[in-house]
């Protein structure tokens, strides 16, 4: 068997060497500045309660489709993580392929937030955007993209109102929230959500936001910060580092009513593969979206394995289904260079064909 020593003046070389490296990633950290919230610029064209509906501006010289889409992101996290750098953005990409882009901000929801439902969400919140962005150009419909659990909500939206969307697209949206590798469902499985709810009403965002960071423990943590000294060495790549740390850390509450049922209904429940949801008045079945679909999944997903998303090909209404897969993970089909070399494109020129 092999064995390795490291002599004292090794052991000390590499202190001084490290101590060093810290020294001057710490200098290169007051240089950073302030970290923005997303790149591309935009405009604000609609509010409804704490919801902000952005509008992005597309290059002069790109043409823009004549179906303009509605970006629906998850509740846990904020919707800047697909526009975080400039060369890292997932709607920069969109753009330069001719979409005329929206996107949902959902805000920060409070303790007069506590209430709202998935309904409220759903057939309140997304409604009311495509109502105003179909009235502003016209249409009777437009093309809707959900990403992770704003897949989830676009999928029931699609099939309550498949009137409203031409064409739809899911991110790493799961739909059989049950598989065998979905560590996250099986974690939540036993949890009284109705006592959580009861007791603490909103759900903290950094409860669940270090649930998330657990799944893979050593590599979100420890390894990433051991890694972070030598980032620090170059201005730039300590700007990117921490407009990502900015986005994992910046976590809004969770409307607890909305919670409940989305815990309950989905994770706990599955019922988009078990059957009797029901949102609001309306009984929700894939078997109701009947529109075009592009399913994107990360064939290396922790969060959504990608089983638990290419579960949507048996469900749908349409035989106009098309998969797309990234070799990559949860996060790295937003920022990976691969990632905007090949998604947005491939979204784009989808979209052109169902317009």
């Amino acid at each position: 068997m092999m064995s390795f020593k490291l002599r004292p003046d090794q052991v000390a070389g590499e202190l001084v060497e490290f101590n060093e490296k810290l020294a001057n990633g710490l200098q290169n950290m007051l240089e950073v500045g302030e970290i923005s919230e997303g790149v591309t610029e935009r405009e604000v064209v609609f509010r409804d309660d704490k919801l902000t509906l952005y509008r992005y501006r597309a290059p002069e010289e790109v043409k823009q489709g004549s179906v303009p889409m509605l970006i629906v992101y998850a509740l846990v996290n904020r919707p800047y993580m697909t526009d975080l750098q400039e060369n890292r953005s997932m709607i920069k990409g969109l753009l330069e392929g001719g979409q005329d882009v929206y996107l949902i901000d959902w805000g920060y929801p409070d303790r007069s937030d506590r209430f709202l439902t998935l309904d409220d969400y759903i057939n309140g919140y997304i409604d009311s955007c495509v109502d105003y962005i179909c009235a502003r150009h016209g249409l009777e419909s437009i093309n809707l993209l959900g990403i992770c659990q704003g897949g989830a909500f676009s999928l029931c939206y699609s099939a309550m109102h498949p009137e409203k969307i031409n064409a739809l697209v899911t991110m790493v949206t799961p739909v059989d929230f049950k598989t065998p590798d979905n560590m996250l469902s099986h974690w939540v499985q036993q949890v009284d959500i109705d006592l959580l709810v009861d007791t603490v009403g909103n759900v903290p965002g950094e409860m669940l936001n270090w649930t998330f960071l657990n799944l893979k423990p050593y590599h979100l943590t420890s390894l990433k910060y051991l890694s972070m000294v030598d980032l620090m060495q170059d201005v730039d790549q300590m700007k990117n580092f921490m407009r990502m740390e900015k986005w994992i850390f910046d976590s809004p509450d969770q409307a607890g009513e909305a919670y409940r049922q989305f815990v309950k209904d989905f994770f706990q429940e599955n019922r988009f593969i078990t059957g009797g949801l029901k949102i609001g008045e309306h009984d929700v079945s894939l078997d109701q979206v009947t529109m075009p679909v592009l399913n994107v999944y990360a064939d290396q997903d922790h969060l959504v394995p990608p089983d638990a998303s290419r579960a949507l090909k048996y469900r749908v209404g349409t035989s106009d289904y098309t998969e797309l897969s990234f070799k990559g993970g949860h996060i790295g089909i937003y920022v990976s260079g691969k990632a905007q070399a090949t998604v947005p494109p491939a979204i784009a020129e989808w979209l052109d064909s169902k317009s």
